[in-house]
């Protein structure tokens, strides 16, 4: 079977480098105000952004590397099977996928407390009432880390908005 260019980990670096693209992208529209330090409303995501595009070409060029190494010592390249390893990366961006989704919705409170829950679950926490205070201590906690001592409003969501009305 001939050596392949695109494998998994170059194919995920690709996409990765893509996703970085779009999301570098999506920071211009965020507004500048008058109140803005040095660093502005998009810093931290351009920053995001930044280090996302740089993981990405590490992947890619390790997965080059490895290819070439590969081609060196004789041994096959071909497609590789998603492993567990891989099969885990995909199931957490599901899982933020999901909060993405699920965030305009339900609220950032609710959302983190069904991602921290979720990820508990998926990584095998025993369904019991730990669970749950889990991830009502932990949303708890993120609330009050970028609303209270950070000062970032975070969204409420249609749900608490229609219930609050």
């Amino acid at each position: 079977m001939p050596n392949r260019l695109l494998n998994r980990d170059t194919l995920g670096g690709v996409v990765l480098l893509a996703i970085a693209a779009l999301y570098y992208w999506a920071t211009q529209s965020i507004a500048e105000s008058t109140l803005s330090d040095d660093v502005g409303a998009s810093g931290l995501p351009r920053a995001l952004t930044i280090i996302l595009a740089m993981l990405a070409s590490l992947m890619i060029a390790r997965a080059l590397l490895a290819r070439s190494s590969k081609a060196e010592t004789g041994a096959s390249g071909g497609a590789e099977d998603l492993d567990a390893t891989s099969r885990r990366g995909l199931a957490f961006l599901l899982f933020g996928a999901a909060y993405v989704a699920i965030l305009p919705f339900a609220g950032y409170f609710i959302s983190v407390a069904l991602l921290i829950a979720a990820i508990a679950i998926f990584e095998g926490a025993p369904r019991r009432w730990t669970v749950p205070a889990a991830a009502l201590i932990g949303a708890t906690l993120y609330w009050a880390i970028f609303v209270r001592v950070l000062g970032v409003r975070q969204p409420m969501g249609w749900l608490l908005e229609k219930l609050i009305q």
